[in-house]
């Protein structure tokens, strides 16, 4: 198999960086490694669903695909009397979000090991914020979107970043035959931001 972000073990040898971000106002420090997604910097989709995002103080939140935490963690200071559950099927993403929450002093948050929704079955949240793994196929885009449905509260909204080269419009169709109400939030730089609520 080859070696992508969404692997589960990167094979990949370790090249770990820090960089420091202003994302929402919180200065944050990411440690990165090669092997996972946007090692180089928080990439401008995520910035871009960060700036577009609305959150209650005490949202229960699931990032999905967390990546080495760059949108759970700004969640997680955005509902400072909420709770952050951050997942991804990569394992050195996972380790890395650990230690970014502890490197910023963040402990409203859990982070899992998880192949799509399975650590987080039985769950419901209020929130699910994905910027999802468009390298891992249409279809896994699609679990994401509908497994995602069944776990949010009636109300819950789901907040998407997909560049629209990549998919936006089947992603928006998809998104409307789920959902009571998907709106396309905001558009930047060929990204598109949608909110779709259950």
């Amino acid at each position: 198999m080859s070696d992508h972000y969404y692997s589960q073990k990167p094979g990949v040898k370790h090249n770990r960086q820090v960089h420091q971000d202003e994302l929402r106002g919180f200065t944050l420090k990411f440690v990165t490694d090669a092997g996972v997604f946007s090692k180089s910097g928080v990439d401008y989709g995520s910035r871009a669903l960060l700036n577009a995002l609305e959150l209650a103080p005490s949202a229960n939140v699931l990032d999905v695909g967390c990546g080495y935490g760059p949108i759970g963690l700004t969640a997680a200071r955005l509902a400072p009397q909420g709770k952050v559950t951050m997942i991804d099927i990569n394992e050195r993403a996972v380790e890395l979000s650990k230690e970014n929450a502890a490197l910023n002093g963040i402990s409203n948050v859990e982070v899992l090991q998880s192949d799509l929704y399975e650590s987080v079955g039985g769950r419901s949240f209020d929130v699910i914020l994905t910027n999802p793994p468009i390298r891992a196929g249409k279809a896994t885009v699609h679990r994401i979107f509908e497994e995602g449905y069944e776990l949010l509260v009636p109300g819950g909204t789901m907040w998407v970043v997909i560049q629209k080269k990549q998919g936006a419009p089947s992603a928006e169709a998809k998104l409307q035959s789920l959902f009571e109400e998907v709106e396309e939030v905001s558009k930047d730089k060929g990204y598109r931001i949608y909110m779709a609520k259950k």
